[in-house]
């Protein structure tokens, strides 16, 4: 586009003027860069304050626009816009509602877009400090500083009067902005963040159009957009008959960086041909915090903080549906919260805590696959372990990893130099790649598994010598998350209904649910399900009216809900016939348009079935039924009706017959034209818009006369008025109200006139809202003159409405209002078609099919916690209207039940307790908190209990008078208001009880002393009938307990304590027992009483202190004198004598007791002070003599070499068996020559068999092989020949013999 100030063509490299044939109109996309230094943001102000955003270009000199709604901004008294250097301000003065919205800043190939919000006044906090106001000269928009407004995402030059003359006008679309080509404004380059939405339009002029254009979008060379239209690429295209332009735009939502390229836009009509490149760049998104969903809904309070306004108020704020679409996806109802993806946890551990009746439920919810197995595996782990001497620390029973992460598998070794084998299933696990990585840090050994996946889900062990401990690997899979969610869906009795979602796993388990009620397949297999890789359907083939409800697939990680609606069988009429208007000869076309394309029906003339022949015609293709009567003449004029079959409707047209009177006329007769109302009052003829509009006026005339055919322009919107019944017939050439006639002689082209002899005819093909109006046909011949005028009306439909308002949002209803549409198409308007969908949602559902005559209507049967969008049809005579914009989104919610399980707890002469469960349902607004109420008995008013509402489940009233009787009650609070109250059943009497005081006793140590009685009862503590004394014991009470707390215990605490608790006269008393034990001490006079043979008697005295409970036994050990560890003997054994048996011969030992309790084992153990020594017995053992014998053997070959003969470039072994004693030496070699310093041979010897390793050998390794055996008592050798043979060469050549030089 040329820039603002210059001439199309201006600036641009030589030959880029007009198209050739060497390429496009503009040259390829370039990488885009963004212009900007520092983008603006979103800010928000309050009402009458200024609001100013501020950019900086990457350079001075940049031209910068800015944007409101797609139009560009002007300096005026409303916008102020500066620039500075790089630095470029826009200023906007006293913001009030209508100025908040989206904003836009452009500098070449960027685009930024900014958000404006406007709080009231009394709670405006700026985000953005403003800066100084600019300069008078600023504000004006003087030229030079502030850049011409332009068409939305165009340029074009100023206009001479300046800039503020052209930011007063505002873009006119309708100049274009390329000469040459089709269009007049292309698409230029856009940039977005991932996740956003962006919109390319193109305008193409149509003005000289007989059919609309043709366009096409494209992404890199080939890729054509319209087979990618869905989720995220939608197509819109629109007319605006004021302009005659053609609006084409492509919509993308929810961008990825794969969006990222270069894109194309063609259009093409019958003789032409255009296109324009733009691109588009995703950048990454800027993370942000964690947004408070709810919040989003809560309505701005006034100053002052935290209270909250009525929702009467409808001035206290507005709903910010802004910031909830943002987190729409990460929005869940709560009663479904099971359902969220949940955090890492540990099934293991929760399989193990859970009831055998929950382990179905659990698989379900968590994505276990294999139940069966992970039970076995389970009931194998609960199994006790014993003590291992191999490992320091085991493997634990069972871990758990997500599917695609690794785990770790450590285990401690008793010896860090022992040897280690992992198994899974049994097999040992091999070094393979990173799949398994072996660690060895000191006594740790650690088998690591990266990526794991369903395979690795299995039994490992770990393996030292000749134990193991094993654990189970369980890998989880992810949540099955819903990637496409189910569309609601509207159809008529009978027809066929299918569901499908689509989730992010193959084979994935899920439910079907009707209305909260599982679906199953019924003997009648009235639902059929079906699974398709990650999609799944459900079917239902003959729709009834029980049918209708709320189906929902759920998932272990989330759940999709849709509406089906099955309303009884109704046909809608798209397009009726209407009356025509025909001369003789001529065709008669009545058309209509139904809803259903199966649905045939009759034609009627004046009531009687119309019967075709060749010259009546009946044709019904798809949903078109189309009567056509050729050469019609005057008894074909009549009323004409077609009855579709099997409903009660009828559409009715009549057809008029334009009867043609022809003179005889002698030589040199005046003009005249022929028609069946001649005159000066006009004939009106209807046309419906879109359609084809032919005049055939009969003229006769001698000579031929001259046929002028003009269209009155009226002043303003008056239409010409007709003249009087009585009024002469010249009265209409003085009609007042006409000031222009516009001469009509074009012969080609959409308007145009054709005359003949004998006839004049004038067409318009597609008739249009500005073809309407007076035409006058005036015939001119030497003799005279004669003129007719005719009046045409065009009719159409609509226009479409404005966008639709809701208000009073509830649990599943709303109130949607909307205006009149602008322009009704020249019939009245029969009434209004209201569609819903959600806000993901490409599927409109309606909600009416009889026609709303009112501008507002209730809708229901909406799920609650789901955003919606409405929009409206207008319809006339002729058809429906195109769709209204959609509305703002919304949400119905609604306010949560009552409370449950209300009950006084407590009850005071001032005060009452009271405590509550919460409400059964909460719904999608969450919950706020409570509010307490309480009346007098009898009363009517309620008293607020506190200021505000209460996040607890229970309360203390204060400051109530002594003795009333009161009657309390408790709502349930969320932003959709408040709940149904729930009260209690009987007054309550402020007073308090007198209740007898009572004891309770735990039954464990630890454990606090419940006690019992109104009022408060006084505590009292003694021990064997003293106070207590000392600061180690010490008694805390709290209304409803009592606890003796003993810091650091001791023997001396132990005795009988007695509580007592007292209220007046009437008291209880509990008495307690404490027993303060500790270890014993070690046993007394521990000694020897007699050794004989391999055995000792040991012989000591109980201890001296049994640590105040009784013994459990003693230990016994034994210990060498050489090494001096200790060893148990026995254990727990309760005597006070004991025998040592087996003992070593010759060896000292030392003998130890410990005595042992409930507590444990004495701290010292009594030991015996002298060795005890196990005397020899007297035999002495003399061994025998051997004679020694000679085992040395000379070398020999037990298995010679034998001859070989190979093929080159394959390794070769030569072996051979040799014995001898002491081992001998082993040489090799070949033709005479040592191979022992040489490379290329490798010599092996293992057990006496030896090998020679010839690594690739070629044809001169051949020859004679020597292996040689030497030792002290000889010396042996074998010999063989060896033969290397050339490989066989490709190509058919003959193989080359190859033999051995051997030395002679």
């Amino acid at each position: 586009m040329p820039e603002p100030g210059k001439k199309p063509g201006e600036g641009k490299p030589k030959g880029w003027g007009a198209r050739s044939n060497q390429g496009p109109l503009y040259p390829p996309p370039g990488p885009a860069v963004s212009a900007f230094s520092k983008k603006p943001r979103s800010v928000e102000v309050a009402a009458g304050s200024p609001a100013v955003f501020e950019v900086e270009t990457e350079r001075v000199g940049v031209k910068v626009r800015w944007q409101r709604g797609g139009s560009d901004i002007g300096a005026s008294s409303k916008y102020g816009l500066a620039t500075e250097g790089t630095r470029h301000t826009l200023t906007v003065r006293e913001v009030g509602p209508a100025d908040q919205g989206s904003y836009a800043v452009i500098a070449g190939s960027s685009k930024v877009k900014f958000d404006l919000k406007v709080t009231e006044a009394e709670k405006a906090e700026p985000v953005l400090a403003p800066a100084p106001a600019p300069a008078p000269a600023e504000a004006t928009g003087t030229p030079g500083e502030t850049l011409a407004p332009a068409a939305e995402l165009g340029e074009s030059a100023p206009s001479p009067e300046g800039s503020s003359s052209a930011a007063r006008n505002g873009p006119t679309p309708g100049a274009p902005d390329d000469p040459i080509g089709l269009f007049v404004m292309r698409p230029q380059d856009g940039e977005v963040t991932v996740g956003g939405s962006i919109t390319f339009s193109a305008r193409v002029a149509g003005a000289s159009l007989l059919k609309p254009p043709v366009v096409k979008w494209f992404k890199g060379k080939w890729v054509d957009l319209s087979s990618k239209v869905g989720q995220h690429l939608q197509l819109h295209d629109s007319y605006d008959r004021a302009s005659k332009v053609y609006l084409f735009e492509l919509h993308i939502t929810d961008a990825q960086p794969a969006f990222t390229g270069g894109y194309r836009c063609e259009v093409s009509t019958k003789d032409k041909f255009d296109c324009s490149n733009f691109n588009l760049t995703v950048h990454e998104a800027v993370g942000t915090g964690d947004v408070d969903l709810l919040s989003s809904f809560r309505r701005t309070s006034l100053a002052g903080g935290g209270r909250r306004i009525s929702d009467s108020h409808e001035d206290a704020g507005i709903l910010d549906f802004s910031s909830l679409l943002k987190k729409r996806d990460s929005f869940r109802p709560p009663r479904d919260s099971k359902l969220e993806a949940p955090a890492e946890e540990d099934v293991w551990e929760i399989l193990r805590q859970a009831p055998p009746s929950e382990y179905e439920r659990i698989a379900f919810q968590y994505g276990v696959t294999d139940l069966r197995g992970m039970l076995k595996r389970l009931k194998g782990m609960r199994r006790d372990e014993k003590k291992s001497t191999a490992f320091q620390k085991k493997l634990e029973p069972a871990y758990q990893v997500s599917k695609g992460h690794k785990i770790r598998l450590t285990v401690e070794l008793a010896d860090p130099d022992a040897e280690v084998k992992w198994l899974k299933n049994g097999q040992e696990i091999q070094m393979s790649g990173s799949k398994y990585i072996f660690e060895s840090i000191g006594a740790k050994r650690t088998l690591t598994i990266s990526q794991c996946s369903l395979a690795d889900d299995a039994a490992y062990q770990c393996v030292v010598g000749g134990e193991k401990c094993s654990t189970e690997l369980f890998v989880k899979e992810p949540p099955v998350l819903i990637t496409r969610p189910l569309e609601d869906q509207l159809v008529m009795v009978g027809q066929r209904v299918e569901f499908e979602c689509e989730v992010s796993e193959e084979g994935a388990q899920v439910k079907w649910l009707k209305d909260g009620v599982e679906l199953t397949r019924e003997e009648t297999f009235k639902y059929r399900f079906k699974k398709d890789g990650r999609r799944h359907r459900l079917i239902i083939n003959e729709a009834t009216l029980e049918d209708t409800g709320h189906y929902a697939l759920r998932t272990s990680g989330g759940q999709a809900l849709a509406e089906l609606i099955v309303q009884e069988k109704k046909l809608e009429v798209y397009q009726s016939i209407a009356d025509l208007t025909v001369g003789a000869k001529d065709q008669a076309v009545f058309k209509c348009e139904v809803s259903d394309e199966n649905v045939r029906g009759v034609w009627l003339k004046n009531g009687k079935e119309l019967v075709p022949d060749s010259r009546i015609k009946v044709s019904h293709i798809g949903r078109v039924h189309k009567l056509t009567i050729d050469d019609v003449t005057p008894a074909d004029e009549a009323d004409y009706s077609f009855v579709p079959e099997g409903f009660a409707c009828n559409l009715s047209a009549k057809l008029h017959f334009m009867e043609v009177k022809i003179d005889f006329v002698p030589r040199q007769e005046p003009p005249k034209i022929h028609l069946d109302c001649p005159g000066r009052i006009p004939d009106t003829i209807v046309v419906v818009a879109g359609n084809k509009l032919r005049l055939d006026v009969p003229i006769s005339g001698d000579p031929a006369p001259t046929v002028i055919w003009q269209k009155a322009i009226t002043q303003g919107n008056k239409s010409p008025a007709r003249p009087a019944p009585d009024a002469p017939e010249d009265a209409g050439d003085s009609d007042e109200w006409v000031f222009d006639k516009k001469l009509l002689c074009e012969t080609e082209g959409r308007v145009r006139v054709e005359t003949t002899k004998d006839r004049s005819i004038f067409t318009v093909e597609g008739a249009e809202k500005e073809d309407e109006g007076v035409y006058t046909v005036t015939v001119k011949n030497p003799v005279g003159e004669d003129r007719v005028n005719l009046t045409v009306k065009v009719i159409d439909v609509p226009d479409a409405p404005a966008a639709p308002k809701v208000s009073n949002v509830g649990e599943d209803s709303c109130t949607v209002q909307w205006e009149p549409p602008a322009y009704d198409g020249g019939q009245p308007v029969l009434g209004y078609i209201l569609e819903r969908k959600k806000k993901k949602s490409y599927r409109w559902m309606r909600l009416n099919f009889d026609l709303i005559q009112e501008l507002s209507h209730e809708a229901r049967r909406m799920i609650e916690g789901v955003v919606y969008e409405m929009r409206v049809y207008a319809v006339n005579a002729i058809g429906m209207s195109r769709p209204s914009p959609a509305s703002q989104p919304f949400m119905p919610i609604g306010p949560p039940s009552e409370p449950t399980h209300l009950a006084v707890e407590d009850v005071s002469d001032t005060t009452v307790s009271l405590k509550w469960r919460p409400p059964e349902r909460v719904g999608a607004g969450g919950l706020d908190g409570y509010s307490v109420e309480y009346c007098p008995e009898g009363g009517s008013e309620w008293v607020a209990a506190l200021r505000g509402l209460t996040e607890h489940t229970s309360i203390l009233v204060k400051a109530l008078p002594t003795g009333a009787r009161l009657l309390f009650r408790v709502r349930a609070h969320n932003m959709a208001g408040p709940g149904a109250p729930v009260t209690t059943t009987e007054p309550v009497t402020v007073q308090e009880i007198l209740q007898r005081p009572r004891l309770q006793l735990p039954r464990h140590l630890r454990q606090t002393i419940q006690k019992k009685g109104k009022p408060r009862p006084q505590v009292t503590w003694t021990k064997e009938g003293q106070p207590l004394a000392g600061e180690e014991v010490s008694v805390r009470n709290s209304p409803t307990d009592t606890i003796l707390f003993i810091r650091a215990a001791r023997r001396a605490h132990s005795g009988t304590y007695q509580v007592t608790v007292r209220i007046e006269n009437m008291e209880d008393k509990a008495t307690l027992v404490l027993q303060v034990v500790d270890k014993p001490s070690p046993p007394q006079d521990l000694r020897v009483t007699e050794a004989w043979g391999l055995n000792v008697a040991l012989e000591w005295k109980p201890p001296q202190d049994d640590g105040n409970t009784e013994l459990w036994g003693y230990t016994v050990q034994k210990a060498d004198k050489k090494t001096m560890e200790w060893f148990t003997v026995l254990e727990h054994y309760r005597r006070t004598h004991c025998v040592v048996p087996e003992l070593i011969i010759g060896n000292g030992y030392y003998f130890r007791v410990f005595s042992q309790n409930m507590v444990g084992s004495s701290d010292t153990a009594a030991t015996t002070k002298e060795p005890v020594f196990i005397p020899r017995p007297g035999i002495t053992y003399e061994p025998p003599n051997y004679k020694a014998l000679d085992f040395s053997e000379a070398p020999s070959f037990t298995q010679p070499l034998v001859n070989r003969s190979v093929i080159a470039g394959y390794t070769t072994m030569l072996c051979c068996a040799v014995r001898g004693s002491p081992k001998p030496k082993i040489s090799w070699f070949k033709n005479g020559l040592d191979l022992g310093q040489d490379a290329r041979f490798r010599m092996f010897s293992k057990q006496g068999v030896l090998t020679l390793e010839i690594r690739k050998p070629c044809p001169f390794d051949g020859g004679i092989y020597v292996c040689r055996a030497t030792n002290l008592q000889g010396e042996a050798q074998c010999e063989c020949r060896l033969e290397v043979r050339a490989s066989r060469r490709l190509g058919g050549h003959n193989d080359m013999a190859s033999s051995s030089a051997v030395p002679q």
